[in-house]
């Protein structure tokens, strides 16, 4: 009896073992699927700098385009076209019969040339510049110091919205931060873009949206770009692909450097990755506004509107005023949700380092 009660002990001993191994063996795999399906961790946000300053308007810097076109020089132009009379010999019984007046034809237009042919020194060393190496050192240089603008929220949804927004750009080195954090009542979302700082553009690799509800990010590499839903969509070659938190800075370096012209008319594209897909934006430069602003005063601004997109995946746009007179800042964003919702963003006032 003693030996059959040790038998059933040591039976009971070696079930034990095997369900605990099943059930620690569950508890790994469970773990292991947690993290897959969570997919990458949260980016770790930069700490807030230390802002020193407020950015107050002023007149701008000429663009590398807006370089002054020599004049052309009539006189010369129009001496070439005059064709020399024989003289006619005097008569000694009648005076000289004086030449009839010529009315002189318009010149042939001469097409001008173009700015960059005003100063040919000046164009050859700008496109040296431009096709040099250029380091992460060099290429900072262009960019904005940090920079946090700030905005007062007013918007409807099932009501009216009061709140508050801020865009903020920091750089560490090589490495930048864009933040868009929206703040109404008690509902608050961040729009975080982290990356590098490339010679003439962002260079994104990971974007977060964050809401109350859920995390959604998306991943940008060298030649794939990786959605929340973990679908790699091929990335467009040799072009910068930005997202909702960089493109508002990018905008406004391309802007202030002459890379895109801000002029009434014009159009500026990129390519532009969302947690939901990859694709082709394109603004329109509507026209240059005057905006009053509760402490900047009356800002001339550029209204920037997109088109609608090739596969929408939602009824969200969003319209950007940005102002030359600071730094190229958008002043204003307009973000409409269909026909049944809308936030106006309104400068309030701009921090600097």
């Amino acid at each position: 009896m003693a030996g059959g009660e040790r038998l059933t002990v040591r039976r009971g001993f070696r079930f034990a073992g095997v369900v605990a191994a099943v059930v620690a063996l569950h508890a790994l795999v469970l773990n292991w699927a947690d993290d897959a399906l969570d997919g990458p961790p949260p980016l770790q946000a930069m700490a807030d700098p230390m802002f020193t300053r407020l950015l107050q308007p002023e007149a701008p810097p000429p663009t590398p385009e807006a370089a002054p076109v020599a004049p052309k020089k009539r006189t010369a132009i129009a001496a070439s076209n005059v064709v020399p009379r024989p003289k006619r010999a005097a008569s000694a019984r009648q005076p000289p019969t004086p030449e009839p007046e010529t009315v002189a034809s318009a010149p042939t237009p001469v097409p001008e040339p173009p700015a960059a042919a005003a100063s040919a020194p000046a164009a050859v060393a700008a496109a040296s510049a431009a096709s040099a190496p250029m380091g992460p050192a060099m290429a900072a240089d262009n960019w904005p110091a940090d920079t946090r603008v700030s905005y007062k929220l007013t918007g409807y949804y099932r009501g009216d919205l009061i709140g508050d927004a801020r865009v903020q750009w920091q750089r560490q080195g090589e490495r930048y931060q864009a933040r868009v954090d929206l703040d109404v009542a008690v509902f608050r979302m961040t729009f975080l873009s982290q990356g590098e700082v490339g010679s003439d553009s962002l260079l994104p690799r990971a974007y977060q949206e964050t809401t109350p509800n859920r995390t959604r990010v998306v991943q940008i590499g060298a030649d794939h770009v990786v959605l929340n839903d973990g679908r790699n969509v091929p990335r467009p070659a040799d072009v910068a692909v930005q997202d909702t938190a960089s493109q508002f800075v990018e905008l406004g370096h391309r802007f202030a450097t002459g890379r895109d012209k801000l002029v009434a008319g014009g159009v500026v594209q990129f390519w532009l990755a969302r947690p939901g897909g990859l694709d082709l934006w394109t603004y329109d430069i509507v026209g240059r506004e005057l905006l009053a602003t509760p402490h900047l005063g009356t800002l001339e601004a550029y209204h920037l509107k997109p088109r609608p997109i090739a596969n929408p995946r939602g009824n969200i746009t969003s319209e950007i005023w940005f102002a030359p007179s600071l730094q190229y800042m958008p002043v204003r964003v307009k973000i409409n949700v269909g026909t049944e919702a809308w936030a106006d963003l309104m400068v309030d006032r701009i921090e600097q380092r």
